[in-house]
């Protein structure tokens, strides 16, 4: 079972507006563009920081080409949960 995240304030401003948003999300490698439809992750509206769980960042890992390119040649690094990235 997997715990999600509940998170409160922003961990990089205090805010206590942090929200959690599903959304199209876009990521960029070497120039060119992803995207994630419906990437469900934390947003701050004050700072604009993200912060991702666990599954999210399988999301992302998923369509990111570095990942991609990373598994041909060897095993992907795990990534922290709560990953926390301004975008």
């Amino acid at each position: 079972m997997t715990t999600k995240l509940n998170i409160k304030i922003c961990p990089s401003c205090g805010s206590k507006k942090i929200n959690m948003v599903r959304r199209n999300w876009t990521g960029s490698f070497e120039g060119k563009e992803y995207k994630i439809p419906n990437l469900e992750y934390y947003e701050c509206p004050d700072c604009l920081e993200k912060v991702y769980d666990r599954e999210a960042m399988r999301q992302i890992q998923a369509h990111s080409p570095a990942f991609k390119r990373a598994s041909k040649s060897k095993p992907a690094r795990t990534t922290r949960a709560a990953t926390s990235m301004k975008s």
